[in-house]
């Protein structure tokens, strides 16, 4: 039976990256995202024999699409193996003057879609004693800047859930790592005049987390940081 991963916002960069890694090493492949049209490309591209591609038009900020996802998710997959909470948004300001709404809509995307799908997939993995929760946090995470507003607070806000979730699944064998990237290649940079040598690939990120959930049972990666060779843009 094959390995079951789950994975928010995935139809483009990181995210889209870990599914067809994980797809290609033949896992079976649950995804949502906003873009139906997005979402059936996706599909086709990560579609094998033998394994399964579950995908479901859903906003993160609407807790009735993101519980309507996390119940399919359950019905058609079971336990699964692997989540990783990947959707985000970053909207550029600062506290004191981003516009009204900014808060809420990254807090809603960010921390909240990772909160709650953790909640309703926990269970499963809780009653297994098994499962990875992975949440993709940023190096806003460690140090904010200057124009990152909401978006810094709410990567510090997920940094602290996954250490919550970390002390509280230890006696039920559930890995947590936090992902800690620093500036990737993906479509949110379209339109840079930075060379591509100023960034990681998705694909590198994709690669740390096959290679983290590949290790034995009695390890785990609770933070790892990744930066371009030539630092923070």
């Amino acid at each position: 039976m094959n390995k079951k991963i789950v994975i928010t916002g995935a139809t483009k960069g990181l995210g889209r990256a870990i599914a067809e890694k994980f797809a290609a090493e033949g896992f079976d492949v649950a995804v949502c995202a906003r873009s139906e049209k997005d979402l059936e490309e996706l599909k086709s591209k990560l579609q094998k024999p033998g394994n399964k591609i579950l995908t479901a038009k859903c906003d993160v900020r609407k807790k009735d699409e993101l519980k309507n996802f996390a119940d399919s998710v359950l019905k058609e997959f079971g336990a699964v193996d692997i989540l990783i909470n990947n959707a985000g948004v970053f909207l550029p300001g600062q506290v004191f003057n981003e516009a009204e709404g900014t808060f809420e809509q990254i807090m809603e995307t960010n921390l909240y879609s990772a909160y709650y799908t953790s909640r309703w997939l926990l269970p499963q993995m809780i009653a297994k004693k098994s499962g990875h929760i992975f949440n993709m946090c940023s190096v806003a995470s460690l140090q904010a800047y200057r124009d990152g507003g909401s978006y810094s607070i709410s990567k510090f806000a997920l940094l602290g859930l996954s250490k919550a979730l970390r002390e509280e699944l230890k006696p039920y064998s559930i890995k947590v790592t936090s992902l800690i990237p620093g500036a990737t290649r993906t479509e949110s940079w379209d339109g840079t005049e930075l060379p591509d040598s100023r960034f990681m690939k998705a694909a590198d990120i994709a690669n740390i987390v096959w290679d983290i959930y590949n290790l034995s049972e009695n390890a785990v990666v609770e933070e790892i940081l990744l930066r371009p060779l030539l630092g923070d843009i």
